[in-house]
């Protein structure tokens, strides 16, 4: 039996792995899925000061205090920063890091600094506009569930320079479908394109490497297929 921990993307929450969870508890796993601070059914903790640290406090919190070992930790979309950041903190209690069509930081780097500058003043310019000047409303604003995303965490920098995090095993899981929800949205758009080559130089680095022939949402789009691809890495 193996111990996942499932960080959900941003603008989310742990709702998002309902189908993947029980999938794996169907095969004998333990799972986790917390929601991070601000967001999902945790939105009215949403504050000016919730940040990167905070979510990463997060997810240490819960390995923790539920004293969970050799964990699979995978982080999805905006998390992929979030659990760099864990591993650098308790990288002993971590067994395989699993970064599923996710960013993937560097040394002193935030995710719109990945992004680059034309998508950090994007979102800078949408939480001035619609989020009292600290929220991304998240688009389009009916969605189901969807939480605005704290400005914040997407512009703070993950330090990493812990060597036991750089021996941590990892993969990375590459949704191969980037058209989907291209059409009109220039903004998503530049962001799978982002995704795109984190992924090939995720491979290219000799991580583990696989691919979903879905969408972005594979929690949604291919939970079996997920699923069968975290037992089978891991």
């Amino acid at each position: 039996m193996a111990t996942y921990v499932l960080v959900p993307g941003g603008w989310s929450g742990g709702w998002q792995w309902r189908q993947v969870a029980r999938l794996l508890q169907a095969r004998g796993q333990e799972v986790f899925t917390p929601t991070l601070t601000g967001l999902g059914e945790r939105v009215h903790l949403a504050t000016p000061e919730v940040g990167i640290d905070t979510h990463i406090q997060d997810i240490v919190n819960v390995l923790e205090y539920e004293d969970l070992h050799e964990v699979v930790l995978l982080g999805y979309s905006f998390s992929g920063m979030v659990v760099t950041g864990v591993a650098e903190r308790v990288p002993e209690r971590i067994r395989h890091l699993v970064f599923l069509d996710a960013f993937v930081p560097e040394g002193g780097q935030s995710l719109a600094d990945l992004a680059g500058p034309e998508l950090r003043a994007v979102f800078t310019q949408i939480a001035q506009v619609h989020g009292n000047g600290w929220l991304v409303p998240h688009d389009p604003p009916d969605a189901p569930k969807r939480t605005p995303q704290p400005l914040k965490p997407l512009l703070e920098a993950v330090s990493v320079q812990n060597p036991r995090a750089s021996d941590i095993p990892r993969t990375y899981i590459y949704c191969t479908d980037k058209a989907a929800g291209t059409t009109d949205n220039p903004v998503w758009a530049a962001v799978m394109g982002i995704i795109a080559q984190t992924a090939a130089k995720a491979r290219g680095a000799g991580w583990r490497y696989r691919e979903l022939n879905t969408g972005h949402s594979p929690w949604e789009t291919a939970p079996r297929e997920l699923a069968d691809v975290l037992l089978e890495i891991t």
